[in-house]
């Protein structure tokens, strides 16, 4: 068990967002809750997957909506913590730890939030090594758990409890359904899960590996290299391109923020034309009329100077971006998880996925 400090936040507010490949909200608000919580006295354990108890009950948690929404829509504060409580209720027995649906973005921010005013510890994995932008795209669901009992609240007070719904795609429907009335977003736990299962499906060390991503940002940043080869040496991923955003067609959706983005490179690839289609996150990068990287694999869009991440909800007309495709765990490549998480699953039937070469990062 480590504790994080608020140079752990920091560097995991950076390291979030490069993989939420586009999504998961906007980390900077969460990054200035956790501070000051840690200011004000809280500690907040970090537990590797061999330090929770297999009897213990893991819940996980996280934002819902979409990320264009968060930026306008503020939260109250105790979203989760009431979220929380309403599962506990339902469940007759308190929660254990929470873990994160999502890595990305500021969904990693959001159960260490939660289990900070709880007074509970934060597993060191999450549910999908990355960002996905529907509720049953987790590798809790995919290899057999229901979301339900879950609970969903917003900053007005109102508190939706789901106690058991037909399938997890049903759930993906009504919660967004809920959300939408919600104004957009809301902040929802689900999932309580034996230890025995977190264990065996939750994508591990992923906290750590966002700390030690936005870490590695921070220093070359101070140092004043670049940091893009340097996330590519530690992913084993590809810098497919750097290259200058010339057109973009961006809109909401049933509570996404769906569109599709066309690059024109620069610098080293000048020449070069590329889009990028995405719901909340990026799905496919094609170039000359091939589709390179497709989801499940990440594809990261980094400002060309700095590395740190560009999401969707911030893309402009003129960025100049790095483009990079990482490879995901490999809980993301079993026929179960292609069939939830592949390109058919969001409409990209034409799409073949071919996976990047994976070794473990140092």
């Amino acid at each position: 068990m480590r504790l994080l400090t608020e140079s752990d936040i920091d560097a995991l507010s950076i390291g979030a967002a490069i993989l939420g490949t586009g999504g998961g909200g906007s980390p900077y608000l969460g990054q200035l809750r956790c501070r000051e919580l840690l200011r004000s006295g809280a500690r907040i354990p970090l537990l590797s997957l061999d330090e929770i108890a297999d009897d213990a009950l893991i819940a996980s948690t996280g934002g819902i909506g979409a990320p264009i929404v968060s930026i306008e829509k503020l939260e109250e504060g105790n979203e989760g913590l009431r979220a929380l409580r309403a599962v506990e209720e339902y469940c007759g027995r308190p929660i254990d730890a929470l873990i994160a649906g999502e890595i990305g973005g500021g969904n990693a921010l959001a159960p260490i939030i939660t289990a900070a005013t709880a007074g509970l510890g934060v597993v060191d994995g999450d549910g999908m090594g990355r960002a996905f932008p529907e509720m049953q795209m987790t590798t809790f669901s995919i290899y057999g758990h229901h979301s339900t009992p879950a609970a969903i609240a917003d900053e007005r007070g109102n508190v939706v409890v789901f106690g058991h719904v037909a399938s997890e795609l049903w759930f993906e429907k009504l919660a967004r359904a809920t959300v939408v009335q919600m104004g957009g977003t809301a902040t929802g736990v689900e999932s309580p899960m034996p230890g025995s299962y977190v264990k065996r499906v939750a994508v591990p060390g992923t906290v750590s590996q966002a700390i030690a991503l936005g870490t590695l940002v921070l220093d070359a940043n101070r140092r004043h290299v670049s940091a893009i080869p340097l996330i590519c040496e530690r992913e084993n991923g590809v810098h497919l391109m750097d290259g200058k955003i010339v057109d973009l067609r961006r809109h909401l959706r049933g509570g996404f923020s769906v569109g599709e983005i066309a690059l024109e490179g620069i610098d080293g690839h000048a020449g070069t034309r590329a889009s990028i289609v995405f719901q909340n996150e990026y799905l496919s990068f094609e170039r000359g009329g091939d589709v390179e990287v497709s989801v499940p694999d990440l594809i990261v869009l980094l400002d060309v100077d700095t590395g740190h991440a560009i999401s969707t909800d911030i893309l402009r007309y003129g960025q100049r971006v790095a483009v990079l495709a990482l490879p995901c765990h490999p809980l993301l490549r079993t026929p179960e998880a292609l069939a939830v998480v592949g390109p058919g699953a969001f409409g990209l039937g034409e799409v073949t996925f071919r996976p990047l070469p994976r070794r473990s990062p140092p």
